[in-house]
């Protein structure tokens, strides 16, 4: 089953094929999808958003791990 989203206006552009996500110009660029600077603007936005959310993930796990072996240190000296 693929699902084709064109790059246009806000949206956003993927190929979800056999279980898999694609974003190659390749898998999106159709002939009724023209690939533009401005569909290459918006995806730039959505990854970089998508880096971002990451970043605070990679954070918010660091701070659990740390509080982890905090709560495991107090617990040994009981």
């Amino acid at each position: 089953m693929q699902t084709r989203f064109c790059v246009r206006r806000g949206h956003s552009a993927a190929v979800y094929t056999y279980g898999r996500w694609s974003t190659s110009d390749r898998d999106v660029v159709e002939e009724e999808c023209h690939f533009t600077s401005e569909s290459a603007q918006i995806l730039i936005g959505e990854i970089m958003g998508c880096n971002r959310d990451l970043e605070n993930i990679k954070q918010n796990i660091n701070d659990v791990q740390n509080k982890m072996k905090n709560i495991i240190d107090v617990l040994g000296r009981i």
